[in-house]
C-alpha cells in the first residue's frame, strides 16, 4: 500500500505550561510517603517491563501480558501510553524514555482490530496529548492525530452521535450488545470533549471540535425526563433508550466534561457551565439522599424509582463537585464543598468497612445496610482511582489533613493486600481477610490511581489547577486561552 504523504502538523503557540516537575514537600513524612508511592509506581512498571512490554497490560501473577475486548486483539501498549505522564511527573525519566522509544517504533494504529473509541480516547489520545505537553517531544503529538483520524469513522451514523466500538482498519463501527436496544452509552460519546477540543487546537483542523460540537447542539435540543440524562442515546433514530440516569458507570464523565470544558476553556464556554449546572440541579433534586445513618449518596434513576445504590466509580463526584464549586449559580460555593466532603465521607466509610480497608465496586443503603456491598459480584476492588481522586481534589481546596490521612490508609491497603512479587492485582473480596486475587494489573492503576496518590502527598505547584485539567484517565491537559488561537471563531468559544 503506498502511503500518502502527510502534511507536518501546523506549528501552535503551546499554552504557558506550569508547574509540570517539582512538587516536593517541605515536610520529612510526606516525603517519605512520596517516595513510597514513587517505589509502587516503579514496581508496577518494572514489572509490566519484564513480563508485559508492548501488551495492553499484565497479569501480575501469571506474569505475562493481558488484555481485554476494549483495546481489540491487538499489542498497543497500553500501558506504556496509560503512564507516560505519571512516570515524567515522578521524574522516573529512564522509563519515560524506554515508553517514548516503544512508541516511536512499535506503536500501529493501522491494524484489523476492534476497540472502544472512549477507552482509546481517554487512555491513547488523553495519555499521548499528556505526554506531548509536558515533553514537548513531537511523536507524542503525531501519534495522537493518526490515531484520531482512525476513530473519526465511528461518527458516521444518521445522528452522528458515534458507535461505541470502530474497527482501525476498515473504520467500521457499532455498538456493545448489551446496550439498550443498539444504543450508544452517555458517558462514551459524552467523554470525548476535552481531547478532541485539544486535536483540533493542535492541528488546525476544525473536525474534531464540530464532531463534538454536534453531539452537544444534539443533547441540547433534546427532551430530559426529569431534567435527567439517560445513559442510552439510540445512534439511528436520535432518541433515548430506557430511562437510566446515573452518576457512576455509563454517565459519569459526561458531568465531569461539561464542567471540565468550562474550565479548560479558561472558563469562557458559558454553555458547557450552564449544561454542567442544570445537570448537578437535577442531580441534587432526584438522585443525592442522605441515609439514616447521616451519609449522603447518589443513587440511581431507574424505570421511575431511585435505587439506594451506588457505585465506586460514582465516588469521582465528591472531587467533580468541589472543583465546580467556584463558578457555580447563586454564589453556592460552600454548599458544593460540603456536598463533595459529604460524598468523599461516605467513599470512606465504604472502604473502612471491609476487612481490607479497601472499597466495594458497589455498596448498598437499603435499611440496616449502609455502605456495604451486598452481592458478592459487587465485592471486587479492581485497583480503582475514584475514591482517591476525590481525596485529591478535597485536598487542594480544603488543606483538611483528613484527605492525606484517608489516602495514606488506602495507599497502605493497596500495598499490603494487592501487591504481589510480578506487580500490583485487584481482588475479588475486599470483605474477606484472605482473599483472591484477579490477576490483572489494570492501566487505569499507573495513570490515575498511582498520579493522584502521588500528588495528594506533593505540593500544590505540581500541576496547578488553574493551569491544568486532567480528563477522566487523570491526564492533565493545559488550560486554553482560546480566544487567540484559530478555534476563536466558533460562536461557543467567544
Amino acid at each position: 500500500m503506498k502511503t500518502k504523504e502527510k502534511k507536518p502538523l501546523p506549528a501552535v503557540p503551546i499554552p504557558n505550561l506550569i508547574g509540570t516537575h517539582g512538587g516536593d514537600p517541605e515536610d520529612n513524612d510526606l516525603r517519605e510517603k512520596r517516595e513510597k508511592i514513587k517505589e509502587m509506581m516503579k514496581h508496577a512498571w518494572d514489572n509490566y517491563r519484564i513480563y508485559g512490554w508492548g501488551h495492553n497490560e499484565l497479569r501480575p501473577i501469571a506474569r505475562k501480558g493481558h488484555s481485554t475486548n476494549i483495546f481489540g486483539s491487538s499489542q498497543m501498549g497500553a500501558t506504556i501510553v496509560d503512564a507516560l505522564d505519571t512516570l515524567y511527573i515522578m521524574g522516573l525519566h529512564d522509563e519515560f524514555r524506554d515508553g517514548q522509544k516503544w512508541i516511536e517504533n512499535n506503536l500501529d494504529f493501522s491494524v484489523n482490530s476492534e476497540v472502544s473509541v472512549f477507552e482509546v480516547n481517554i487512555r491513547f489520545i488523553g495519555g499521548l496529548l499528556a505526554a506531548y505537553y509536558l515533553s514537548g517531544e513531537e511523536i507524542f503529538k503525531i501519534k495522537a492525530v493518526q490515531l484520531a483520524e482512525k476513530l473519526l469513522p465511528a461518527f458516521n451514523t444518521p445522528t452522528g452521535i458515534p458507535w461505541a466500538m470502530v474497527n482501525l482498519k476498515s473504520g467500521v463501527g457499532r455498538n456493545w450488545g448489551w446496550a439498550s436496544a443498539g444504543s450508544s452509552i452517555l458517558a462514551e460519546f459524552g467523554t470525548l470533549h476535552m481531547e478532541f477540543v485539544h486535536l483540533s487546537y493542535l492541528t488546525g483542523n476544525p473536525i474534531y471540535y464540530k464532531k463534538v460540537m454536534h453531539i452537544r447542539k444534539l443533547l441540547q435540543k433534546m427532551d430530559r425526563p426529569n431534567g435527567l440524562y439517560p445513559n442510552y442515546l439510540n445512534p439511528r433514530t436520535g432518541r433515548w433508550g430506557q430511562y437510566h440516569t446515573s452518576v457512576g458507570g455509563l454517565g459519569d464523565s459526561f458531568y465531569e466534561y461539561l464542567l471540565k470544558a468550562w474550565l479548560m476553556s479558561d472558563k469562557t464556554d458559558h454553555e458547557a457551565r450552564k449544561m454542567y449546572d442544570d445537570a448537578i440541579e437535577a442531580i441534587e433534586k432526584h438522585l443525592i439522599r442522605k441515609s439514616r445513618g447521616g451519609l449522603t449518596f447518589i443513587g440511581e434513576w431507574k424505570n421511575g424509582h431511585l435505587e439506594k445504590k451506588m457505585g465506586h466509580l460514582a465516588c469521582f463526584a465528591g472531587g467533580m463537585f468541589v472543583l465546580g464549586a467556584d463558578g457555580s449559580r447563586m454564589d453556592q460555593a460552600g454548599h458544593y464543598l460540603e456536598l463533595g466532603a459529604e460524598i468523599a465521607r461516605t467513599c470512606h466509610e465504604s472502604y473502612d468497612r471491609t476487612a481490607l480497608k479497601l472499597g466495594p465496586e458497589s455498596f448498598k443503603f437499603d435499611g440496616a445496610v449502609e455502605a456495604v456491598a451486598v452481592r458478592q459480584a459487587e465485592k471486587y476492588y479492581i485497583l480503582r482511582p475514584e475514591v482517591i481522586e476525590t481525596y485529591w481534589y478535597l485536598w487542594r481546596f480544603t488543606h483538611d489533613p483528613r484527605y492525606r490521612e484517608w489516602g495514606w490508609e488506602a495507599a497502605l491497603a493497596i500495598e499490603k493486600y494487592c501487591r504481589v512479587t510480578g506487580g500490583f492485582s485487584g481482588v475479588k473480596d475486599v470483605y474477606s481477610s484472605t482473599p483472591t486475587h484477579d490477576d490483572v494489573q489494570q492501566s487505569f492503576f499507573l495513570a490515575e490511581t498511582l498520579k493522584y496518590l502521588y500528588l495528594l502527598f506533593s505540593s500544590d505547584d505540581l500541576l496547578p489547577l488553574d493551569h491544568w485539567v486532567f480528563n477522566t484517565e487523570a491526564h492533565p491537559l493545559p488550560v486554553l486561552h482560546l480566544a487567540n488561537t484559530t478555534l476563536s471563531r466558533n460562536p461557543a468559544v467567544r
